[in-house]
């Protein structure tokens, strides 16, 4: 018996009912989701809001990755912690946080920062990368291994009062196609630097979990091909059209990179999350 034909539990029909009664998910779609993985890029801003609501929706396996430890700064924004976490590594305030939603969830942590030699073990075992990452080291190293491995990349970053979401399924194009390499060193500061709206990263990381949700329930249009631009300042969206690049250095026609890429000397920072 597969993993998406065994029998809910009656607290499992309780628990999903509003998913089930959707059209759309039924019990097919939730069996999906309880039988899928999803791999975090950050336990930040961008990846507390999405594994709270990955967890609630009873995505199966939840893997995190995050070698920070929580500050008191972090509470502004990253609602999976909390005050009696400060000084706790991010992934075990995240274990504890996911297991109190939903017993469901096996939750994988990786208290390491990816690199080149660790990142195609560690995606190996998941449907869907959801990339909540502050820096543009960590950005193209996930977008790359991503290409590598043929693994959807769910994009979401968030600066000041603005943020974007997208989505990178394998064939269509990747983060690379609208930006071949990484800016240099000090060109564009970080929120650590500029600040970010606390509640930002929120709106982002749920959009993010969203599309994780469809890709793996196979329901709905998701934002492949397509920008998605959000200004809380003046609560506005609006799209931008991706198209894949012929000439992107990994995934277009005569790819130049062949090799996974560390990029923090480069880029002048180091790999944390949001």
């Amino acid at each position: 018996m597969t993993k998406t034909s065994i029998a809910f539990s009656e607290e499992q029909i309780k628990r999903y009912s509003r998913h089930i009664i959707l059209p759309q998910v039924g019990g097919k779609g939730q069996r999906k989701l309880l039988a899928g993985s999803v791999l975090l890029i950050g336990a930040g801003g961008l990846g507390s809001p999405a594994a709270l609501y990955l967890a609630a929706a009873g995505v199966g396996k939840l893997g995190i990755v995050d070698f920070d430890v929580v500050d008191l700064s972090n509470l502004q924004r990253q609602v999976l912690h909390h005050g009696h976490d400060v000084g706790r590594p991010k992934v075990t305030s995240a274990t504890d946080g996911i297991r109190d939603i939903n017993p469901d969830v096996e939750v994988v942590p990786y208290t390491t920062a990816i690199n080149s030699e660790n990142i195609m073990d560690i995606i190996a075992d998941y449907d869907v990368i959801v990339d909540g990452s502050d820096n543009f080291a960590t950005r193209y190293l996930v977008n790359d291994a991503c290409v590598m491995a043929c693994k959807p990349n769910v994009h979401g970053s968030v600066f000041l009062f603005e943020g974007q979401a997208t989505v990178f399924l394998p064939g269509k194009g990747c983060y690379r196609c609208l930006y071949p390499t990484p800016p240099p060193p000090g060109l564009v500061p970080s929120c650590q630097e500029a600040g970010v709206l606390g509640v930002l990263p929120g709106i982002v990381g749920l959009i993010q979990a969203t599309e994780a949700i469809k890709i793996i329930v196979g329901v709905g249009e998701s934002l492949a091909g397509r920008l998605l631009l959000f200004d809380a300042l003046s609560m506005e969206f609006r799209q931008v059209k991706l198209r894949k690049n012929p000439g992107c250095p990994i995934c277009g026609e005569n790819p130049t990179i062949h090799d996974l890429i560390d990029y923090q000397e480069f880029c002048g920072v180091p790999t944390a999350s949001h």
